[in-house]
């Protein structure tokens, strides 16, 4: 993962052993992908194949901020590589804020369900896009897996799982366990999962446990962790609503 401001920098002809997957913050970007000129902006998702030559450069006074997430070859179709050479910017506003919101998951540790439940709805979202007639169909919700899955979740709240763990041991893609979650309960796995971690720090709070103990306890990563999850939830900071607990 990459976030990057560049006034006048400009990328030589090159390739990666990777899928690049970028957006566009603020600025343009021009480049060349295999002899062929491109654009990159704001609202267009750009995936450059793996090597494939380009090169970039700013193409409007002041330069351009960007964002990159590097995906290994097997993370998409490398059959893929031909359309993302023919059409490697995508305009599509929900594509482009999963990725966002993939590069926001990527920044926190402990939130990995989160990243990986995100990359897997973004690598459907590319295919979908790049190749429609070959793109898996949108299988119907699944209650009944959503409640197996649920059952797991609840098992491993300290422990976690991941979703390639999860897809293997429930038998589905895991696309499919998170849009069939998500549809049964209203909530993303990770959500539900952090859920129930934030209740349990809550209980443990008000039994007088100080925030760095019960982080680890109830499967953060650390305290900061604990607090920046538990403040989204309940509106306070770990410490402050033991204090008034204890008030």
């Amino acid at each position: 993962m990459l976030h990057a401001r560049f006034h006048d920098h400009a990328y030589p002809l090159h390739t990666h052993d990777t899928w690049t997957l970028l957006i566009v913050d603020d600025g343009v970007v021009t480049y060349d992908l295999d002899r062929h000129p491109h654009g990159a902006l704001d609202g267009v998702v750009t995936l450059l194949p793996p090597h494939v030559p380009h090169d970039g450069r700013a193409a409007v006074a002041g330069g351009f901020r960007k964002r990159v997430v590097y995906l290994e070859e097997d993370q998409l179709d490398l059959g893929l590589v031909g359309a993302a050479v023919d059409h490697p910017g995508l305009r599509d506003p929900e594509l482009r804020a999963a990725v966002a919101a993939l590069h926001t998951s990527l920044a926190a540790r402990g939130d990995e369900l989160e990243s990986e439940s995100r990359l897997a709805m973004v690598r459907d979202g590319l295919v979908r896009r790049l190749r429609p007639a070959a793109a898996p169909p949108v299988v119907p919700s699944d209650p009944a897996l959503a409640g197996r899955l649920r059952e797991l979740l609840d098992a491993r709240v300290v422990d976690g799982v991941s979703l390639d763990q999860a897809a293997a041991e429930l038998g589905a893609a895991p696309t499919h366990l998170v849009r069939s979650f998500g549809q049964a309960y209203g909530i993303a796995p990770h959500r539900y999962l952090t859920g129930r971690r934030v209740d349990r720090a809550r209980r443990l709070l008000l039994d007088g446990r100080r925030p760095a103990e019960v982080a680890a306890e109830v499967g953060f990563y650390d305290q900061a962790h604990l607090s920046r999850h538990f403040r989204r939830t309940l509106g306070v900071t770990p410490g402050a609503f033991a204090n008034g607990a204890r008030g």
